[in-house]
């Protein structure tokens, strides 16, 4: 392989499409010019292998970013980011950090070029105040039933974003459980009572009288806890990969956090959450997945895994009124599928489905398939 050959590989791998169809105008223009970029940029330092593909794609976005004036040339390596993987919200995030270093006016023509090519819809975002602590919550959609998600234990709302986007016809509401994203510091120790309590709060701070209620994991075992306490504030439950009673490790995971520090989180949560050709893979969720944990604190992990062992509602929802869907992962081996049966049986009537190949972080691994279950459980307004 020749050095044109060679950059012609490293193009199309990099931005996606051909070079003769990428550098048409280019090559019309200038012959040097185009051979130049194929022979000595493409075949030259950005075929190495040091940095990877979506890494330089990133850096380039933010360089051009903060160069200004340059948004066609935005506009390609965006979709170039995209096409390695790289996320919408990444993108953003990464406009945002240049308005810290290059200033506002090239941030937002950035922000602006990034939402073109993405088609972005960004949630609408309000900050709550619960009884002892504020909270973020993020809207999806203006019309229709309203739906509520709690997020699992270690991560926050944006666990559900993959998700959001997939439910048409509906008011999609995701906080921040206490403890998480921005409700991190809040008050420990706390209950899961607590944490019920935080749920009918966001309610009430949206005019809700009623919600379609989803849980995952911990966020499942606040739902529980609520509907337990609250039933008439329910208009449906569903839950994912949760448990309706606490296990032994629960407090172990507590105590690791506190004496090994949230690094040392980082390999038994993930492992536990994604199948290993996701975490091969490294994709959006298992990149924003390692970030959370890492960003987390101690004290926030320790308070939420002890407020998790004292959920304990086996029994307490055989009477419950409204629909419940209970949704297991067939690769999850945290709440297995056994477990998720034994669940179902103590919620007579309730709706029991298993997700193929789905591990316990379905909604970030299998977003389509949570979506799909999700839809066909829910009801939603008709939508054009």
């Amino acid at each position: 392989m020749d050095r044109t050959e060679r950059g012609r590989h490293e193009y199309r791998a990099l931005i996606g499409i051909d070079a003769a169809t990428g550098l048409a105008a280019v090559r019309a223009r200038s012959p040097q010019l185009h051979d130049t970029m194929i022979e000595s940029v493409f075949a030259g330092p950005m075929a190495h292998a040091e940095l990877g593909r979506a890494d330089r794609e990133l850096a380039t976005v933010a360089m051009l970013a903060a160069l200004g004036g340059a948004e066609p040339q935005l506009a390609t390596h965006t979709r170039a980011a995209l096409a390695q993987g790289v996320a919408a919200s990444e993108l953003v995030a990464l406009a945002e950090h240049v308005a810290s270093y290059a200033g506002f006016p090239r941030a937002l023509n950035a922000l602006a070029v990034i939402d073109e090519v993405t088609g972005g819809q960004p949630f609408a975002e309000r900050r709550i105040r619960l009884r002892d602590h504020e909270t973020r919550a993020v809207q999806h959609g203006e019309d229709g039933p309203a739906v509520v998600l709690l997020h699992a234990l270690g991560l926050d709302w944006r666990m559900w974003e993959p998700v959001m986007r997939l439910l048409p016809g509906r008011r999609v509401i995701a906080y921040d459980l206490r403890g998480h994203g921005h409700a991190q510091g809040s008050p420990t120790p706390f209950t899961m009572d607590d944490a019920a309590a935080d749920l009918i709060g966001v309610l009430d701070a949206f005019g809700l009288d009623r919600a379609h209620v989803v849980g995952l994991s911990y966020g499942g075992g606040i739902a529980q806890v609520a509907a337990a306490a609250h039933p008439e504030r329910f208009a449906s439950l569903a839950l994912l990969a949760t448990t309706d009673h606490p296990f032994a490790s629960f407090e172990d995971r507590a105590r690791s956090g506190e004496a090994d520090g949230m690094a040392a989180q980082v390999v038994p949560s993930l492992t536990r959450w994604f199948t290993p050709a996701a975490l091969a893979e490294n994709a959006w969720p298992v990149r924003y997945a390692r970030e959370r944990v890492l960003r987390g604190t101690p004290a926030d992990w320790a308070g939420a895994w002890r407020a998790f062992a004292g959920v304990d509602v086996q029994d307490r929802l055989a009477d419950f009124p409204a629909p419940v869907l209970v949704l297991a992962g067939e690769l999850d081996a945290s709440t297995t599928p056994e477990i998720m049966k034994g669940l179902a049986a103590r919620v007579p009537g309730s709706t029991y489905r298993e997700l193929p190949g789905a591990p316990h972080m379905m909604s970030l691994e299998q977003p389509a398939l949570v979506a799909a279950a999700l839809d066909k459980f829910l009801p939603a307004a008709p939508t054009p």
